[in-house]
């Protein structure tokens, strides 16, 4: 069974809570509810489309501008990805039967839940920063009877409990790897991760392959835009400064990009490992 006939198999609504936020005419986002308008709520679900579940107020905004009910000052903080995106990073993965994974951003769960209809519930464990989403992405997976086991805590620290995992799915952008992954990953295993944009505007995703010396490799792909990691945000400076040093470079497609890990830190290179990027 490939990625798109596992996302076919499990119902996203499922996992899509009452309450929604889509962004108005000047991109604020602002709340919507399937009990107030189900057609509306119904097309946002059923697009191949990101579902914005969570919002809080954005640090960098002043206070006194904060307006919920007008999205003014409001960012998201969690989202049930686009099944496109969902379907790019589980290809990635390249997933067989029976292998044990760690998913580090649960969100509403309904990635969990695919990841469960192809490897088995018992193979999966996936943490959660914040409880309240953990705690109901776990009700909702026991309801569909893929009841993976869902932690609270720092995915950046990753589940030492269950390693070694044979793969890891961050469903959060980093711009750098924590080594606890690399750790917990067997020799010849994989870690997928959405990149922030540091060194090229498509947040491109990162495929990682882990060395029985103790590092990861890894290559880059498509444009996978996520969320940050909570300790990983990016600001919009650095992003802006990160884009005109890759406009300098000649517009270099994400596929010449490397990176290698290793508990001394990580280097990303283009073309070649003598040829380093600031990022």
């Amino acid at each position: 069974m490939n990625a798109h006939e596992a996302l076919a198999a499990i119902p996203r609504e499922s996992f899509i809570p009452d309450e929604i936020f889509v962004s108005d005419e000047q991109g604020r986002l602002v709340p919507i509810r399937r009990s107030d308008d189900p057609e509306r709520w119904s097309r946002h679900v059923a697009a191949d489309a990101p579902v914005v579940t969570r919002t809080a107020f954005d640090p960098d905004v002043p206070a006194e501008l904060y307006d919920a009910a007008t999205g003014r000052g409001v960012e998201a903080t969690s989202s049930s990805s686009a099944p496109y995106i969902m379907a790019r990073m589980i290809d990635a993965l390249e997933l067989r039967r029976g292998m044990r994974l760690l998913e580090v951003g649960t969100g509403t769960g309904y990635n969990a839940a695919v990841l469960a209809h192809l490897l088995g519930a018992e193979n999966i464990v996936s943490i959660e920063i914040d409880p309240v989403a953990a705690a109901r992405a776990g009700r909702e997976l026991e309801k569909i009877g893929h009841p993976v086991e869902v932690i609270v805590g720092n995915g950046e620290k990753g589940h030492p409990a269950r390693a070694p995992y044979d793969r890891i799915l961050a469903t959060a952008s980093a711009h750098t790897v924590p080594y606890a992954w690399v750790e917990q990953v067997r020799p010849g295993g994989v870690i997928v991760v959405p990149w922030a944009p540091t060194f090229h505007p498509d947040w491109p995703l990162c495929r990682l392959v882990v060395r029985p010396d103790g590092t990861a490799e890894g290559r880059f792909v498509g444009p996978s835009m996520f969320m940050p990691l909570r300790d990983q945000r990016v600001r919009p400076r650095v992003m802006q400064q990160a884009e005109e040093r890759w406009i300098a470079a000649g517009r270099p497609d994400c596929s010449r990009y490397r990176v290698t890990v290793s508990p001394e830190g990580q280097h990303v290179w283009l073309d070649a490992p003598d040829n380093p990027i600031d990022c």
